[in-house]
């Protein structure tokens, strides 16, 4: 079968129909023209006529490389999507029988994950029989959404799936804006810095991270 051709984003040269055009840029003398004398001016530059705005009264355009101008508007967008926020979820997990120590440790830990900007979900597993204490997993997640009331708000109220039951928690506006704040004033590392001395390692708190592309949003269960 034929390839199909990719239509192009932007008319050019020959495929511009208004009878006149409006040229800007540094490299012509700006103005209404007849469109085949735009097509002239851009001719003797080697260049090409683009139509940049067609819904304008007369279409606006300029005088440009095609090629060149198509990589700029490609690079512009993907400097765009890698500075779409990320949005991290770290996952935080609880047994039913949990005691005070491991709880506290674990608070602190999504206390952490919270400042750098990063949503939870927390859940208790149920392992066997432990099912029964369903009640005690919810209370145990209501106790965690409430200790760190301060820094989160509650996406999703304790839900049982399967043999979990999950909550979801979100950092507050004000914890993000300062997560992201504290991000871009880092200072860059001197060239000739030496590397800090490895710290001892820590406990873990059971907790994972993952990342995507979109946007934060409620509660969603695929994060």
């Amino acid at each position: 079968m034929p390839r199909q051709q990719v239509e192009e984003p932007f008319k050019i040269n020959q495929k511009i129909t208004a009878r006149e055009v409006r040229l800007v840029g540094d490299n012509v003398e700006q103005g209404v023209y007849p469109t085949d004398q735009a097509r002239k001016m851009a001719q003797d530059q080697n260049l090409d006529l683009v139509e940049i705005s067609p819904t304008a009264t007369p279409p606006v355009c300029r005088v440009i490389d095609y090629s060149k101008f198509k990589y700029e508007q490609k690079k512009k967008t993907r400097e765009l999507k890698a500075k779409q926020t990320k949005v991290v979820l770290k996952e935080i997990r609880f047994g039913p029988n949990t005691d005070e120590h491991d709880f506290a440790f674990k608070v602190k830990h999504a206390q952490e994950f919270l400042r750098e900007g990063a949503k939870i979900k927390s859940y208790v597993h149920f392992v066997g029989r432990s099912i029964v204490f369903k009640e005690r997993g919810e209370i145990l997640l209501l106790k965690f959404a409430q200790a760190l009331e301060d820094l989160a708000k509650v996406e999703q109220l304790p839900k049982l799936e399967g043999k979990r039951m999950f909550l979801y928690l979100a950092p507050k506006a004000a914890v993000v804006a300062k997560a992201a704040a504290a991000s871009s004033a880092k200072p860059a590392a001197p060239a000739d810095a030496k590397p800090k001395a490895p710290k001892p390692a820590e406990p873990k708190a059971d907790a994972t991270d993952k990342t995507s592309d979109a946007a934060p949003a409620s509660a969603e269960a695929a994060e």
